[in-house]
């Protein structure tokens, strides 16, 4: 009698039913999450992968609770995650490449900038970029990479060394200057504290643009909830900067303070490719450095193939270094 009165496994666990399907409509509807409330499309973007970890929980409660609907409902999550992050799991890296760029956020709190200096010089990168740089560090990163690196240009807050030589360097709207007093400020107070820079290479097979920029950092509070209005203004001004570039060959290093899935990067995305999801192995994550969770640090190119891309071992930072090598 007891047996009798169960519900059948199509009836068991309907709550672990429910609850797959409104993880695999969050994904499969992320852009349709609005961003009037408090940026919530975005915060859900930029942490997107991490919605397939409730997917293991999921079904080891529908094997306990031997629910048929609850395992045919986890397939929803299941196809979605794969169809947007599936082809980040291989290795996508094949051998050869021309150049090799590299870029850190080094921390204007960096304890050990010399060590930092150092450590990325030993990458063997051919075009370093170096964004969030203090005053004060600034001579020690000039000093420690001046050997390997002949060729160098610093704009405020963010800078490049090369191998190659560098010409037509010039500072790019980083979107912070707005509103009426912005006009006011001094040139050389503005550039002070530039955040993004563009500059040329002279690579063996033509001049080669690049962009490095550390976009305005975002933050998540109670009230506010995801705080992201001046990043966002940052990517529209570097989006124009890109678009209208006349080179065809482009390079954009730097922090841009968000993953690419967020909506607020659509403006690069439609221009530029990323070298990670291109020729890369994995998520790449690169901050925090202690445990990375989110790949804000970007490599993204135009009018180049992306060989390889990786994340270089930590630094003194609290921003992973990343790596890409490219060809012609």
């Amino acid at each position: 009698m007891r047996a009798g009165s169960r519900p059948g496994p199509w009836k068991r666990g309907p709550v672990l039913a429910a609850l797959a399907l409104l993880l695999g409509l969050l994904m499969l509807l992320h852009a349709k999450i609005p961003n009037r409330i408090g940026n919530l499309g975005s915060l859900v973007e930029t942490f997107l992968p991490w919605f397939g970890l409730p997917v293991p929980v999921l079904l080891a409660g529908a094997l306990w609770r031997r629910s048929a609907s609850a395992a045919v409902a986890l397939l929803l999550p299941v196809v979605v995650w794969l169809n947007l992050f599936g082809g980040l799991l291989g290795d996508k890296s094949r051998p050869g490449g021309d150049l090799t760029v590299a870029g850190q956020n080094v921390d204007a709190g960096n304890p050990d900038p010399a060590a930092t200096a150092r450590d990325l010089a030993a990458s063997g990168a051919d075009v370093l970029a170096l964004v969030e740089l203090s005053e004060r560090a600034k001579p020690v990163y000039e000093k420690g990479l001046a050997t390997a690196y002949p060729y160098h240009a610093v704009l405020g807050t963010v800078g490049l060394w090369s191998k190659l030589p560098l010409s037509d360097t010039r500072p790019v709207d980083d979107g912070m200057d707005y509103g009426p007093l912005a006009a006011t400020k001094p040139a050389d107070v503005k550039l002070a504290s530039t955040r993004a820079l563009r500059t040329t290479v002279a690579t063996r097979q033509g001049p080669l643009a690049v962009y490095v920029a550390h976009l305005g950092s975002v933050r998540v509070n109670p009230r506010a909830g995801f705080s992201a209005d001046q990043r966002n203004r940052g990517a529209q001004a570097l989006g124009k900067a890109v678009a209208a570039e006349r080179n065809g060959r482009v390079v954009l290093l730097g922090d841009l303070n968000g993953t690419l899935d967020d909506r607020a990067f659509g403006v690069l995305t439609s221009r530029l490719r990323s070298a990670q999801d291109v020729a890369g192995d994995g998520f790449g994550f690169s901050w925090p450095a202690a445990f990375p969770v989110a790949r804000i640090d970007q490599i993204l190119v135009r009018g180049v193939k992306p060989d390889r891309s990786w994340v270089l071992p930590a630094t003194g930072s609290d921003h992973l270094p990343v790596a890409a090598t490219v060809s012609w």
